[in-house]
């Protein structure tokens, strides 16, 4: 038996803000920059107008050179926060694009089993609204320079003007460190609640969205939204408990930040009234003494700061996640597509699962933040056990069963959507795990059940592929799917946009099958993506599918007995092995074989029968006929 191959792992990718400080380190260098002149600038503006005060106070001549050089000060700070913010508002958004886009790429680099163990919804919050949190660390870092260095840069001026006005200063200065840590470290807390409790609203709602018909169907619509927007009173505490923190923090600042500026006037004015020090200098201790209590100002960049590192930390098991393994190999030129498992095995180890349609979720969830929690030991639950198969290269396969039989988890193993546990599925005598993804995935070709209908017209969702097909193969994988009849009928043919065409579900069916049916390889995976057709439409599909004998290998996830009776071969699984192999007529012999389909049939054609009726089927051209109208 080959070896399994070993892992090609890129290293991973922390979300720290040192890494993308250096995506766009010319912007940030201008933003440091313009941040650091506007400070300066501040910092120069006390010492020329206290000089300049004197001047006058001498008499004499008006120091015009003074007074210009206050002017062009006070324009040099203006220009440079104004190009701060600029730099700010533009870096900040092309940050937080770069950091979606490694994010997402990271996800849809590894496999899915582990990709997708975050539920729906707390993946999209954290693909969204933390990316955008994150992605502001380098920003906020640059622009605080002018937080850090106005304070520091006025008690020095302080200390030059006089140095007992700048000791009175530092008399207070601890309280205002201490309440500047203390607003940091709950700012931190209170944020990082508020984004779990977000994440769990966010899940919820996915979740609703997605079984909207269930809900309508049962009734339970009220339960259901008491069910989404009981975190809401969680939310609310922790969105209190953060606006208290900044409350706090201000009513602080706003009593300890006055008295220090009456602290350093009243010991300046002492000072001046000994003739230590002039009139200008009290004039430029009074500006130092307000720059240097604005160090209040740093609250709301600590705030942004502690936001973004909350945010980081949940984006870290997103960006750590690694990329499929392989050898960099590809399926040999010109394969017929030969299917081998050997010892395939595949364990749900309690917090993932393979659904129907390829989907995997089912991950416990913390109703704080939509974590796994872990209790206990995780029940290893065996979804394939011991499968060996082979199908030879261009014939066909019925995957037969009762529901949880382990029909969908074969179907993703065989086209690795899914990796195995144990054992090896060989593709042309090429093992998967040791194919690069890049190069596997336009061999294989996928329909599912419920199909998710990417881009923005008919068109652009048929073609839409690991290459995008042309309008030719686009119109040929429709008619193959039987779904070229009711495009025909929309109001715009294949250039209506999906928004604007009432689909039913075995339409959407016949979309996703005519994807697959435009990007032809070696193996094609029909993952009970026939469930939702009438009993004529899948016959016509049935016969697209047998023309392709001899040059594609069909793996179908068989309800019907149609489907299983016209495949060269059948895979009956039962609790996740495999209960027997064969053709059709030999296994049609064993009571227990039929009974499979008495119990699947009748519920795959009550499907059909939903989808597939005549209100779905009318809606099309009653739709058509209204957009002439208008």
């Amino acid at each position: 038996m080959r070896p399994k191959p070993r892992p090609r792992l890129r290293p991973p990718a922390p979300s720290g803000a040192r890494r993308l400080a250096r995506r766009h380190p010319g912007a940030l260098l201008a933003l440091f920059l313009c941040s650091t002149g506007g400070a300066l600038a501040a910092l120069a503006l006390p010492a020329a107008l206290g000089h300049t005060v004197d001047r006058l106070v001498d008499g004499g001549a008006v120091p015009w050179a003074g007074l210009l050089l206050c002017a062009v000060l006070t324009l040099a700070e203006t220009g440079f926060d104004a190009g701060a913010a600029v730099l700010t508002t533009s870096t900040g958004a092309r940050l937080t694009a770069h950091l979606r886009t490694r994010t997402t790429a990271r996800v849809l680099a590894a496999e899915p089993r582990r990709a997708l163990a975050v539920p729906t919804g707390d993946l999209t919050a954290r693909l969204t609204a933390r990316t955008a949190d994150a992605a502001t660390a380098p920003v906020t870092a640059a622009g605080a320079v002018a937080g850090v260095l106005l304070p520091l840069g006025a008690v020095v001026g302080l200390f030059v003007i006089d140095p007992w006005t700048a000791a009175a200063f530092l008399l207070g200065a601890p309280l205002l460190v201490a309440l500047l840590h203390t607003f940091t470290r709950r700012t931190a807390d209170a944020g990082a609640d508020y984004q779990r409790a977000q994440s769990v609203i966010a899940h919820r709602l996915t979740e609703a969205l997605d079984g909207a018909d269930t809900i309508r169907a049962a009734r339970t619509g009220a339960r259901e939204y008491r069910r989404i927007l009981e975190p809401l009173t969680t939310l609310a505490a922790h969105g209190r408990r953060t606006w208290t923190v900044y409350g706090r923090a201000a009513g602080q600042s706003a009593l300890l930040l006055p008295l220090l500026m009456l602290l350093v006037l009243a010991v300046g004015g002492l000072r001046l009234q000994a003739g230590a020090i002039g009139i200008g200098d009290l004039v430029a201790a009074s500006r130092y003494a307000a720059l240097a209590v604005g160090i209040g100002s740093l609250t709301g960049a600590l705030g942004a700061l502690a936001r973004s590192r909350a945010a980081a930390r949940t984006l870290d098991p997103l960006l750590t996640l690694d990329p499929l393994p392989h050898e960099g190999l590809g399926p040999p030129h010109g394969g017929p597509g030969h299917l081998e498992l050997r010892d395939v095995g595949v364990v749900q180890d309690g917090k993932r699962q393979v659904e129907q349609g390829g989907k995997q979720g089912g991950k416990q969830e913390d109703e704080q933040g939509g974590e796994a929690l872990p209790d206990g030991e995780p029940d290893r639950k065996p979804l394939l056990t011991g499968v060996h198969l082979t199908v030879p290269g261009g014939t066909s396969l019925a995957v037969v069963g009762r529901s949880g039989s382990g029909k969908s988890v074969f179907a993703a193993v065989v086209g690795r959507l899914l990796d195995p546990d144990t054992g090896t599925v060989l593709l042309d005598g090429i093992p998967l795990a040791a194919m690069e993804p890049a190069r596997l995935r336009p061999e294989i070709a996928y329909a599912f059940a419920r199909p998710a209908l990417p881009g923005t017209t008919v068109e652009d969702t048929i073609a839409f592929g690991p290459w995008t097909a042309g309008p030719a193969a686009v119109r040929e994988g429709a008619r193959a799917a039987r779904a070229d009849g009711f495009v025909g009928l929309l109001p715009y043919g294949y250039a209506t946009p999906l928004t604007d065409a009432p689909l039913s579900g075995g339409e959407r069916q016949r979309l996703g099958l005519a994807r697959a049916f435009a990007h032809p390889g070696r193996l094609l995976i029909l993952d009970d993506a026939l469930s939702g057709l009438d009993t004529v439409t899948e016959h016509h599909v049935r016969r697209a599918l047998d023309e392709r004998a001899g040059r594609c290998t069909r793996v179908i996830v068989a309800h019907r007995l149609s489907s299983a009776a016209r495949a060269d071969q059948v895979l009956w699984l039962e609790d996740g092995r495999v209960r027997a192999t064969g053709p059709h007529e030999e296994l049609w012999a064993d009571p227990e074989y039929r009974a499979v389909f008495r119990t699947e049939t009748g519920e795959a054609e009550e499907m059909a029968e939903a989808d597939e009726g005549p209100g779905a089927e009318g809606a099309l051209p009653r739709a058509r006929t209204e957009v002439e109208a208008r």
